[in-house]
């Protein structure tokens, strides 16, 4: 049985959503995630920037390195359907301290914080409300993937379909729809045993 077999993600946690009124008047929602990872914020930024660390835990593959303002780099979504890439140009690279992009149309602001001994890392993405809870529930378990990488027990990587076939990721949607007070589409596929 491997690691990623035995995993099992814990409870909803960590997030919550920011709404804001564009120009247009449409409103705008922005996921938050907070996370404390017990690894200091050189490490982290070299996993949230390195495309040999993305692939071991982010939804999308990179050809280059984000870790540099102005750099284009293409984000390539795994397991989506039909290949997605977006072409991207990083707009902030402060290291280790701040990373901002855009993935498919959404923005991506990272904030690496040093929180005893560790690092706060916090990710802010917008998201349609329609999908929120889900993205919760993605980020969630690729954060845990990229604690269990950087501690040196890697899992293996769970994103997509993948990821929406796993039972953790759909109670983990349910929780997150809850707290967010949205309501869960009926179409999950059938989940394979924890």
């Amino acid at each position: 049985m491997s690691d990623l077999q035995q995993y099992t993600p814990g409870p909803a946690f960590g997030a919550r959503i920011q709404k804001d009124r564009r120009q247009n008047g449409e409103e705008k929602w922005t996921l938050v995630l907070v996370r404390e990872l017990h690894h200091a914020p050189e490490k982290v930024w070299q996993a949230i920037t390195d495309p040999v660390h993305l692939r071991e835990w982010a939804p999308f593959e990179a050809d280059g390195s984000l870790g540099t303002a102005g750099a284009t780099v293409k984000l390539t979504t795994v397991g989506a359907p039909a290949p997605r890439v977006t072409e991207t140009t990083v707009t902030r690279a402060d290291a280790p301290n701040a990373l901002e992009y855009n993935w498919g149309g959404f923005e991506m602001k990272w904030q690496l914080e040093a929180s005893g001994g560790g690092t706060r890392l916090t990710l802010w993405t917008n998201i349609g409300h329609r999908f929120i809870a889900m993205g919760a529930a993605g980020w969630h378990i690729c954060f845990d993937v990229l604690d269990h990488l950087l501690g040196g027990t890697p899992i293996g990587r769970m994103v997509g379909p993948d990821a929406m076939k796993f039972g953790g990721w759909q109670r983990l949607h349910t929780e997150y729809a809850k707290q967010f007070g949205i309501e869960t589409p009926n179409w999950p596929p059938q989940a394979k045993p924890e």
